[in-house]
């Protein structure tokens, strides 16, 4: 095992470890809290703070400790408003509880996960469906742990040890089972699908081509969309395309969603789109040389919209209503607290002849049509596999 859990609070001395983003911020699944660091008044220490968005305005409550908080420190709401906060010190990754107290700030110390050998990492997955628990990922050199760090019943919990280094991380379904993993063996990365109530049971999820690296970025449980990033139809060029969990057609590779000289990351996916993957609205961040924008995408579209995004912008953040009005979060002097709302309209339908895409296989790039029944993990390449899921 590359990690094991203590009970004992972190103590003095970080060691380094890189750094994140401080400027983006984590939004709960059903988008009624945020957390982020924020800067301190001096410019130079950090401090976590947590909004609250389902509100008829935002609005941030700071909770800094007794001292700032190091690099390498993550912050992840839960949904009953409280704030997980992760610290990297002598080792081992500790674990609390922040929770605003008057003008205090409250602590519940959960425990702590130790990774004594070297060059194994741990970070926090992204938010589970449900709210009430969170999970963290701890990378050795030839396997990888998944641990239930928060809403356990005696502190953080080893979940499951799988073979090969993992990266990513998607929810699959909107009880916090089904967990994707993006798993490097032998120089290749497949996504594979962990059943977090059968003993991390593992099963494969990607498989486009023998010798691609398949990654999983984004997943929607309603529709059953699938965001991928892909070297599969063009070699040594990682491109972004688009599947359908039950689906036996191929991954769609659109050309609008291949940007010379820009980097596309998708970070939120419209829901409530039921058994409607090509209607679904996709937000993406674009960097390019002078800073990052936001694009907007729809499968049945063919066509990426590509907007400014608002002053402040915490990047690489937001999220989109059913109704499909995309939330972006932001700061500035001005206004610390903010969420710009952008609407998107639907555009005609495309042409017949209009094509912009390309497919792992020789078939045609075009809409996949909604199953007729609930979605289901598959490796996308031909066949499901039978009785992968059962929810």
């Amino acid at each position: 095992m590359a990690a094991r859990a203590i009970e004992t609070a972190a103590a003095e001395g970080p060691i380094p470890e890189p750094a994140p983003t401080h400027g983006d911020c984590v939004i709960t699944a059903n988008g009624a809290y945020a957390a982020r660091l924020a800067r301190g008044d001096d410019g130079d220490s950090w401090f976590p703070e947590r909004w609250t968005l389902d509100g008829p305005e935002p609005y941030a409550v700071p909770l800094p400790g007794n001292q700032p908080e190091e690099p390498g420190t993550q912050v992840h709401p839960m949904a009953d408003g409280r704030v997980l906060i992760r610290r990297f010190t002598d080792g081992r990754h500790a674990f609390s509880l922040l929770y605003p107290t008057g003008p205090d700030t409250g602590e519940l110390p959960l425990g702590a996960v130790e990774c004594p050998d070297e060059g194994t990492g741990l970070r926090l997955l992204p938010p589970a469906p449900c709210g009430e628990r969170a999970y963290a990922l701890a990378v050795g050199a030839y396997t990888t742990s998944v641990w239930l760090v928060a809403g356990g019943s005696f502190g953080p919990e080893h979940l499951a040890e799988i073979p090969g280094r993992c990266s990513g991380g998607v929810w699959l379904d909107r009880t916090g089972r089904m967990l994707a993993l993006d798993r490097e063996i032998a120089g290749r990365t497949k996504t594979v699908v962990v059943d977090l109530e059968r003993g991390g049971e593992v099963s494969p999820l990607l498989q486009i081509a023998a010798d691609s690296d398949d990654r999983l970025l984004l997943a929607d449980p309603d529709s059953g969309l699938l965001l991928i990033a892909s070297d599969a139809p063009s070699p040594g060029e990682t491109r972004l395309g688009w599947g359908v969990l039950g689906s036996t057609l191929p991954v769609r590779f659109p050309e609008c969603l291949r940007l010379p000289g820009l980097v596309l990351t998708p970070f939120a996916i419209q829901p409530g789109q039921m058994l409607l993957p090509e209607a679904c609205a996709v937000a993406l961040r674009i960097d390019g040389p002078f800073g990052a924008w936001v694009g907007v995408w729809r499968p049945g579209e063919r066509r990426l919209l590509q907007l400014a995004a608002p002053e402040g912008w915490l990047t690489g953040s937001g999220l989109w209503t059913p109704q499909g009005v995309l939330r972006l979060p932001y700061a500035t002097g001005a206004e610390p607290c903010g969420v710009a709302p952008l609407s998107v309209p639907v555009a005609p339908p495309p042409e017949a002849d209009a094509g912009d895409g390309s497919a792992a296989s020789a078939e045609a790039a075009g809409p996949v049509p909604p199953t007729a029944c609930a979605p289901r993990p598959i490796p996308l390449q031909q066949a499901p596999l039978g009785g992968l899921v059962t929810n």
